[in-house]
């Protein structure tokens, strides 16, 4: 049989059948086949991936198949087949769901019979033409609306397969690009969203965030790692950025004189976070001087290539490195790379500053003489094309021309005249949006929930819509609160760090447990930043009807025995036991009765 007679499936098998033996044989010592000579290791820019995939199958285990996929054909290289089957207005079927996600697009079925597609905004800047651009485009070719993420990022979500491919090159027309933006990839980078413009700020965030983008889009050898990445930057601005909840945390801080460090501001190196799994980034001591942020992370990323696991996609995050290997062992790794030492320095050397809860949200001073930023509240994220239309507008008239994404899933409009405050909030509110929320609403945070995620069990938006609604008239609040709803395990509202988490799951109804409502587990406590700590269970399986006067009931125990009026809700969580808790909770809801 000629290789003309086989199909375009088998010959993409066959390659990559064959690719996959000669790495198997390579990391054995064996000749490959066919040659006369020693072993010939994987060659081209897909080597180092393949070489770890080799590995793992010579020390006997099974690849996930994902793994087999990205070996088989590369997503990157799948592009003329996702451009064909887009044409044809066919989605995804078997691996090509995975595949066609390193093109930013994600087949969301059962939960919508559409692609969402993910983009890749560094630091969360864009500029009003961009975003009005956008706005068009989702009109166009998606459900006439986006949501902003907790990655300072956007979601375009209800678009059909024929508009899949128009929609993602009009968006690299605008110079916005979706490559890497979701799989095996390292996703959006995030950072200060006031850089440049905040008065307390220690560091400009945005030339590191932009070079370490670019450094990514341009090297084929950061694609298809063993599993996620993020990376985030903080310029100890007044908004936190949730670095310490990323696999690399560049949090900047200042350096006092020690142990041959300059005087000076440099990036505290944090690694391994993941609060789906618990875990925030450890910091041991490290600091990197920003001019060095991209190499440094460069080589994480490739210790990080060569040995996270391909075999177990649950334990595949740099976290289990970590786990196995402690982290001096993964930084002496990271300086065999780098052929340099990492800069260690004492705790007492290094001072961060304190950020402000609610700084995301209302008008807020400038360094600029005379100008203000703008945080504009968003119902848990949503945005209309008309929305996005009157920003870019109001961008474009009365501020700097820049929108500014937050991971609290809203955006500041910024280089405001103070004197133009006013006419903003009047341009805000004729499109239906506002700087004002009170302390509930401006600290909701919710994921995509059950109407537009497969994994999600419950309604998570219109849940945390419906505790603002319930909440807002019953309790008065004097200090910041932050709600997380996220609909499954993989916490991409991350509920574990919320004063209040709250964490979808499906209520049995009756006693063989197969009928079953929505609902929520509750937790408490949690904790970014200074404050850092993982939220407690408090309550399984409470209906999502039961939800709203539960979390009422929460914050009317907090006011009642708080220490006093300057204790957080987070100090006041952590000074009781759960049972302490739930006792207060019991007696306020008597109260009530």
């Amino acid at each position: 049989m000629s290789a003309q007679e086989f199909s375009e499936e088998q010959r993409r098998y066959l390659e990559g059948f064959v690719s996959g033996v000669q790495a198997r044989r390579a990391a054995q010592g064996l000749k490959p086949l066919g040659a006369d000579g020693g072993a010939a290791p994987p060659t081209g820019p897909d080597r180092e991936h393949l070489a770890a995939m080799a590995r793992f199958e010579a020390d006997g285990k099974k690849l996930s198949p994902e793994e087999k996929a990205k070996r088989e054909e590369h997503p990157l290289d799948a592009y003329a087949r996702l451009k064909s089957e887009s044409a044809k207005g066919q989605f995804p079927k078997g691996l090509d769901n995975f595949r066609w996600r390193f093109h930013g697009l994600f087949y969301v079925a059962p939960a919508q019979n559409s692609f969402m597609c993910r983009l890749r905004l560094p630091n969360g800047i864009l500029s009003h033409w961009q975003l009005a651009g956008i706005a068009d485009l989702a009109q166009a070719h998606g459900g006439g609306y986006a949501h902003v993420t907790t990655r300072a990022n956007l979601q375009i979500r209800d678009v059909s397969p024929e508009h899949a491919v128009p929609l993602i090159e009009g968006l690299a027309e605008l110079g916005i690009l979706t490559k890497g933006a979701g799989a095996d990839n390292i996703r959006n980078v995030t950072g200060s969203p006031t850089a440049g413009i905040d008065p307390q700020e220690l560091l400009d965030t945005r030339p590191y965030a932009r070079a370490w983008h670019h450094h990514i889009l341009n090297d084929r050898s950061l694609f298809g790692l063993p599993r996620k990445f993020n990376v985030g930057f903080d310029g100890a601005g007044a908004i936190p950025v949730l670095e310490d909840t990323n696999d690399i945390a560049f949090t900047a801080v200042r350096v006092g004189e020690a142990h041959g460090a300059d005087a000076d501001v440099w990036f505290r190196l944090g690694l391994g976070g993941i609060t789906g799994h618990q875990d925030f980034a450890k910091f041991g001591g490290v600091c990197v001087k920003p001019e060095d942020a991209v190499a440094v992370a460069d080589a994480i990323v490739r210790v990080f290539i060569a040995n996270g696991d391909r075999t177990d996609r649950k334990k595949a995050r740099l976290k289990y490195v970590l786990d196995a290997w402690g982290l001096d062992k993964f930084l002496g790794e990271v300086e065999a790379r780098l052929g340099a030492k990492l800069t260690r320095l004492h705790q007492d050397k290094v001072s961060a500053n304190r950020q402000h809860r609610q700084a995301h949200i209302g008008f807020h001073p400038q360094k600029q003489i005379g100008k203000v930023w703008a945080g504009v509240v968003l119902p848990v994220g949503k945005l209309t094309c008309t929305q996005m239309l009157g920003l870019a507008n109001i961008a474009r008239e009365l501020g700097d021309g820049d929108i500014r994404l937050t991971v609290w899933q809203n955006l500041l409009v910024s280089g405001i005249g103070q004197a133009d405050a006013p006419r903003v909030e009047e341009r805000l509110a004729e499109i239906g949006l506002t700087t004002r929320a009170s302390s509930p609403r401006a600290g909701l945070i919710a994921c995509t929930g059950n109407t537009g995620c497969k994994f999600a069990l419950a309604n998570t938006k219109g849940m945390a819509l419906a505790i603002a609604e319930w909440v807002e008239p019953r309790v008065v609040l004097d200090t910041p609160i932050n709600i997380h709803l996220t609909g499954c395990p993989n916490s991409c509202a991350q509920h574990y760090i919320g004063d209040i988490g709250l964490l979808a799951c499906r209520v049995p109804v009756d006693e063989a447990g197969e009928d079953t409502i929505e609902g929520f587990h509750v937790f408490i406590g949690g904790g970014f930043g200074a404050d850092a700590g993982i939220a407690r269970e408090l309550y399984r399986n409470v209906t999502a009807q039961d939800c709203p006067d539960l979390i009422a009931r929460i914050l009317h125990a907090y006011l009642r025995h708080r220490a006093g009026a300057g204790e957080t809700f987070v100090v006041f969580a952590r000074r009781h036991d759960i049972d302490a808790l739930k006792s207060m909770l019991d007696a306020v809801a008597r109260e009530a009765a």
